[in-house]
């Protein structure tokens, strides 16, 4: 099993370029950041975790921009999004982002996506709460076509475009893995559709053998290798017993978070996590 961890990467906190390369000195696989293209005033949304909205995430950078920062700074690290919003994101744009970003990096990127909880965040871009996962699978679906074929269209309920040009092409074929976050049957069904990973949260009320079997069994229904389907585990606890059973269960990455402090107190987490790479 892998070890990577997430950071919001904030306008006050560590440069993630200093970050990237201090991960990959250590040895640590992969890193993830978020997505929040602003947050509304209103703050109508309740924050999932209860309490006030951190600081945080109304400050992050955008994530293909911070990546790229990391990708350059650093050869072997993978960079991923945890997660990218994509009922807030032109699929074409976003396509061309993805693109671009695993081209550069030399194949690195990991697609971690998601429908998102804010709902005027979302509403600002055109989206609605209620749809929003039936666009995101279409968007899903349009970027796949951009980056398999040479003159992509498609033609959908809430997605519509004719034949187009659209490089680069990923330089993972046929596109980096596109992991989906939740952890309900509807996102176990949706990842078997179009996916190719869960990223699931712990400890929200499930068990993640018994879910994990529920995916296997879900794949095999529809006709698809289960092998072919990836477990990354988002914001997993840094207990080296927790990650031996995770490994044992037959997850395939563990992302550890980095909290919100000083720069060198990241680096001090840092150091302390280490030690759970072995």
């Amino acid at each position: 099993m892998q070890v990577g961890v997430f950071y919001f990467p904030a306008d006050y906190g560590i440069n993630i370029v200093e970050l990237a390369r201090a991960l990959e000195e250590r040895g640590f696989e992969s890193l993830f950041v978020p997505e929040h293209t602003h947050i509304p005033t209103s703050r109508k949304s309740p924050f999932p975790s209860g309490g006030e909205l951190p600081k945080r995430y109304a400050h992050t950078h955008d994530p293909f921009v911070a990546l790229s920062f990391a990708a350059a700074a650093t050869k072997k690290l993978l960079l991923g999004t945890g997660i990218c919003l994509i009922p807030e994101r032109d699929p074409i744009v976003t396509a061309k982002c993805v693109a671009s970003l695993d081209q550069l990096s030399g194949g690195r990127f990991v697609f971690g996506i998601g429908g998102g909880w804010n709902v005027e965040e979302m509403e600002n871009h055109g989206a609605r709460y209620n749809t929003r996962f039936k666009l995101m699978r279409e968007r899903i679906l349009a970027m796949k076509a951009l980056w398999t074929e040479d003159e992509a269209e498609y033609h959908g309920e809430m997605v519509n475009f004719d034949k187009v040009w659209s490089w680069p092409k990923p330089a993972q074929k046929p596109h980096p893995p596109i992991i989906l976050g939740g952890e309900s049957d509807y996102t176990l069904r949706r990842v078997v559709e179009y996916c190719d990973g869960w990223f699931p949260r712990p400890g929200r009320g499930y068990k993640i053998r018994e879910q994990l079997a529920r995916l296997r069994r879900m794949a095999e229904e529809k006709g698809r290798d289960p092998k072919t389907l990836s477990t990354s585990v988002f914001r997993a606890p840094p207990d080296k017993a927790t990650l031996r059973e995770y490994e044992e269960a037959g997850i395939d990455r563990a992302v550890l978070e980095i909290p919100d402090e000083s720069r060198d107190e990241i680096l001090r987490v840092l150091d302390r996590y280490t030690p759970l790479l072995a």
